[in-house]
């Protein structure tokens, strides 16, 4: 068990760990926000678009696999600037594809360094901000993640205001990939060097005993087993697949399925994001107050009657408040499932990693599906895969009950 940090250590820690999924949510909005205009500058159909995107799936998936082995080679420090600094190579490199080159083979590479950089950083913030919780004992996941939609309100409001100004998808991201690694050089400076949540044990002398790479193997494998991740997963897979679809295909399905500009694509983008964040910064009282199963199946609830507004909406506001809605009923699924998977402490990281892999399972297959049957039904008649899917989040929310002792503990 680690000594109790000096409350002037663990505000800075709280505060870089912010500071951290912030810049996370910037980077991937950033990129989301100027979507259309890849899609124009290289030419490419809908289907064609599902596929681009999949680099960042198939590198978001590869980084939070690596993400475990980086942290015990690395540390965290090391290994979330080295996260933040390739995710940030992948943005010039997807922006220089698009505006210097027209390569769409090339924007597939620097996607996978995207997803490759924000997959693993992904893991190794909710281990923090797990540590940083447990340390303060006040619930602090939804904050944190209400600070990656800032990001990404943030990106999505520059990235419409490149758009809206003619701004080069190359200039604008090279930009944002300078403030992003400046970022996290100066925030994981005040993350404090310590072992890493389930990958170290502490003898009564404060020894540090490290398992080798066998018992770390079996240890993350043995997670699998336990059916009550396996639920928690599928919560956390309906609910990504929401929040990530909007990502990927919102803009788009603004332009194309409902006929408005690029501008307003992002725009309604920003809209999404914002109701995620407001979401997420209420959720915390509302989860103490509520609880979690209660909380979960009311997100689906909304996110369904969202998603069917925005596949249906007849005028712009209609658009608008169901892009409310979906928002707000994707907001809190990933947050709740880390808190939830972290509830043994004895065993949280691989349990955090566990879940957020499942979570990530819907990054990999939704663009290209959604691609797909974009292409052949349309975008809007696409979207009724999330509405299956956020219904069955809703389903297997008492697997995210609270535990006894951590509701006592609350």
């Amino acid at each position: 068990m680690t000594e109790t940090l000096a409350r002037r250590e663990l505000t800075r820690w709280r505060t870089s760990v912010f500071a951290l999924f912030f810049v996370s949510g910037l980077g991937l909005a950033s990129w989301v926000s100027r979507i259309p205009t890849v899609r124009d500058d290289l030419a490419l159909r809908t289907d064609q678009v599902g596929l681009l995107i999949f680099g960042l799936s198939a590198g978001s998936v590869i980084g939070l696999v690596s993400a475990v082995w980086l942290l015990a080679a690395l540390g965290a420090r090391r290994a979330m600037v080295l996260c933040v600094a390739v995710s940030s190579t992948g943005l010039v490199v997807v922006g220089t594809a698009a505006t210097l080159w027209g390569s769409a083979p090339l924007a597939f590479a620097g996607l996978a360094l995207v997803g490759f950089g924000l997959g693993s950083l992904d893991v190794m913030m909710n281990v923090e901000g797990a540590a940083v919780e447990r340390e303060l004992g006040v619930t602090l996941m939804p904050l944190l993640h209400a600070c990656f939609s800032l990001g990404t309100v943030a990106g999505a409001l520059l990235g419409a205001g490149a758009a809206a100004a003619g701004v080069a998808v190359a200039g604008h991201l090279g930009l944002i990939a300078v403030l992003a690694v400046a970022t996290a050089a100066i925030a994981v400076r005040f993350v404090p060097l310590r072992p890493t949540l389930g990958d170290a044990a502490s003898t009564d002398d404060h020894t540090v005993v490290r398992p080798n790479w066998r018992e770390r193997m079996r240890t993350s494998l043995a997670v699998w087993r336990d059916s009550s991740i396996l639920l928690i997963g599928v919560i956390v897979l309906g609910m990504t697949f929401a929040e990530g679809s909007a990502s990927d295909w919102l803009a788009l399905a603004v332009v194309d399925g409902h006929g408005q500009s690029d501008a307003t694509g992002a725009l309604v983008f920003g809209v999404f994001v914002t109701a995620m964040t407001v979401g997420r910064v209420a959720g915390g009282p509302v989860l103490d107050r509520l609880g979690r199963v209660p909380v979960l199946r009311a997100c689906s609830a909304l996110g369904v009657a969202g998603l069917l507004l925005v596949i249906l909406a007849p005028s712009t506001p209609l658009l608008i408040v169901g892009t409310v809605l979906w928002g707000l009923g994707a907001s809190l699924g990933f947050p709740v499932g880390m808190s939830a998977a972290a509830d043994d402490t004895a065993n949280a990281a691989a349990r955090v990693s566990a879940v957020a892999m499942i979570g990530y399972f819907a990054f990999l297959v939704g663009p290209p599906v959604l691609g797909l049957i974009g292409e052949q039904w349309g975008i809007l008649n696409a979207l009724y895969v999330i509405v299956l899917l956020m219904a069955v989040a809703g389903l297997a929310a008492p697997a995210a009950r609270e535990r006894a002792s951590t509701r006592a503990a609350g």
